[in-house]
């Protein structure tokens, strides 16, 4: 028997994005199923570089997401059979007119992830808050509408910032990654002053490389209190979206003591680690 849309969600999420994963038992349980879609489709096309050789077919798993959402389920052409072609496709479907989600932000998100098909350098701090808005951000957003819709208009600010803390902290983790593939997410003019740049970055020469690493740091620390200073008050229904993003502090920190590893061993924190930082921001 063939897994249900629903279940592909869930075990995709779970093998890939353990973060997410987690944050689902936190969240109603009638609401988990369709988070669960949502972190599927941000997998799905997060990894569409690592399924791709060139730029141009990566474009056109881009545009098919695209047609699919805009279409509202006439996804049968590119699935290659209907709905029951692609679950998490269909799956994400059902959620977006569920929960009446933005088909607006889903096309940000496709277009800012472009950009990872390419080996352009992240030209400025001012683009990568962009492209951390855009996906990041928006997921936080989505998710927040998906769990109370009469809040998600309260907390923009908050999920801006925080969406910016994650992204730095992610990208800081793939390193090693990213390294391989010859990209480059560190903003140009952190590098340039922290006497760094990409080409010796991925070279991996250490002391230029561990300056640039803190200034990254610092920047995503930066944002982390600034997310914190907007959700003082996060209305308690939507405080399950911002639960991965609140790791981004203690990765933040482990980031630092690695150091240099950092280039060569992406930091991971134990899975009771996360839950009780989950527990933690529930109760506050």
């Amino acid at each position: 028997m063939s897994a249900s849309p629903s279940d592909t969600c869930h075990d995709l999420v779970e093998a890939e994005d353990r973060d997410r994963a987690l944050s689902l038992a936190f969240a109603p349980a009638d609401r988990r199923g369709d988070l669960a879609a949502l972190y599927a489709f941000n997998i799905e096309i997060a990894k569409v570089r690592d399924q791709i050789r060139q730029p141009l077919p990566g474009e056109i798993r881009l545009q098919w997401w695209r047609d699919v959402i805009a279409g509202g389920g006439s996804e049968k052409g590119a699935a290659g059979g209907g709905e029951a072609g692609h679950p998490v496709a269909s799956r994400l479907l059902q959620t977006i007119e569920r929960h009446h989600l933005s088909k607006a932000a889903f096309d940000r998100m496709l277009e800012a992830r472009a950009f990872d098909l390419y080996d352009d350098p992240m030209p400025s701090r001012e683009h990568f808050e962009a492209y951390a808005g855009e996906t990041a951000s928006t997921l936080i957003m989505l998710a927040a509408t998906i769990l109370s819709p009469a809040d998600a208009g309260q907390i923009a600010d908050a999920a801006g910032h925080a969406g910016v803390a994650q992204t730095v902290a992610g990208v800081l983790r793939l390193l090693p990654i990213h390294r391989a593939r010859g990209q480059c997410y560190l903003p140009a003019d952190i590098l340039a002053a922290a006497g760094c740049s990409p080409e010796v970055l991925n070279a991996g020469e250490a002391e230029p490389s561990q300056r640039a690493m803190a200034a990254m740091v610092a920047f995503g620390r930066y944002h982390v209190g600034e997310a914190r200073r907007h959700s003082r008050r996060l209305p308690k229904p939507v405080r399950a979206a911002f639960l991965p993003a609140w790791l981004a502090s203690p990765y933040l920190d482990r980031i630092e003591r690695s150091g240099a590893n950092v280039l060569r061993q992406s930091p991971d924190l134990s899975a009771p680690r996360k839950v009780f930082a989950y527990w933690r921001a529930m109760r506050g």
